[in-house]
This record gives structure tokens, sequence and C-alpha cells, in this order.
């Protein structure tokens, strides 16, 4: 290995953890909104910042450097959502804090929440990231290596879907 590649690495590295730590709040909501419990959304964000970290001698163009880490970070709430959940009841009335029946939820707009979960990984991902993460459309397209007008089509679809589904429940509710 070369002097200059080791050099090259090394500042990788350095940029890696620098956006590390200055957007880790940023990671860290990202990951919530996936993942809805804080340990769950730590450990996501652990687990990106050492494969980012790890893989950093892989990025090759340090002016992407930010999306690359955004891209792992993403694969990581989607890996998430993929592990299956064992978890008992009593587990989860100690992870989200319930008691009996009097138990009211922890997130301010359950319905959309729910709604959110019928979309499919990539057009969930473009809502996030657009109205939780107030990104620009174009960012989008990178992290998600989509063009922007297949992103521009799974926001205005998801969105479409979203609308019917809490008109849905808003009927259902006045009924």
């Amino acid at each position: 290995m070369s002097f200059f590649s080791q050099k090259r690495e090394k500042a990788n590295r350095e940029l890696v953890e620098q956006i590390l730590l200055e957007r880790y709040d940023q990671y860290y909501r990202l990951a919530y909104r996936y993942a809805h419990h804080e340990a769950d959304a730590f450990d996501i964000v652990q687990n990106g910042a050492y494969k980012a970290i790890r893989g950093s001698h892989a990025l090759k163009e340090p002016q992407y450097a930010q999306t690359w880490v955004y891209r792992i970070m993403l694969n990581e709430c989607f890996q998430y959502l993929k592990r299956p959940s064992a978890a008992s009841y009593e587990e989860l009335q100690d992870r989200y804090g319930l008691e009996g029946e009097a138990a009211e939820d922890q997130f301010a707009d359950i319905d959309l929440q729910k709604a959110l979960e019928t979309l499919g990984e990539k057009d969930r991902s473009v809502v996030i990231l657009k109205y939780f993460e107030d990104m620009k459309l174009s960012e989008i397209a990178d992290i998600l290596e989509e063009n922007v007008n297949t992103v521009k089509s799974r926001l205005y679809r998801s969105l479409r879907k979203l609308q019917g589904l809490l008109l849905e429940e808003a009927e259902k509710a006045i009924w």
C-alpha cells in the first residue's frame, strides 16, 4: 500500500468521523422515525456509525461523504425493520410505559404513524426525508441513488396514499 493511499484512507476516516459527530442528532431522529424506541434508535445509529467508519476506506469521492453516511444509516433502518420482533406483552408495556387500560399512546399522531407504516420502504423513506428531515428532492435522490423524477413520483404517490388512508380513518371516527 502506498503512502498516498494510506493518507487518503486516514483523511476519509477523519471526514466520516467528523460527519458522524456533527450530524448525530439528525441520524438519531431518522432512526427513531423507523424504530419508535430510543434504545433501538441508538443501536441503529451505533451500528451505522461503526459500518461507516469501518468502510471509510471505500469512500471514493470525499465530497459525497455526507450522502454516503446518510445512505448507510438509512440502510441500517431498513435492516432494523426486517428483523423479527419477539417481544412479550410485558416487554411492550415496559418499553412504551403502558399501564393497563388507561395507557395513552406516546406518539403525537398515531394515525399518521400507522399510515406511514403501510408504505413500502423507499416510499416511506422519501416522505420521512422530505417532511421530517426537511431535505430537498435532489438530496433524497442522491441518498436513495435514484433519479429526481423517480423520487418526485414516489413522493406524490405516497402522499396520495397517505391522504386516502387518513381520510378513511377520519370517516371511521365520525361514524
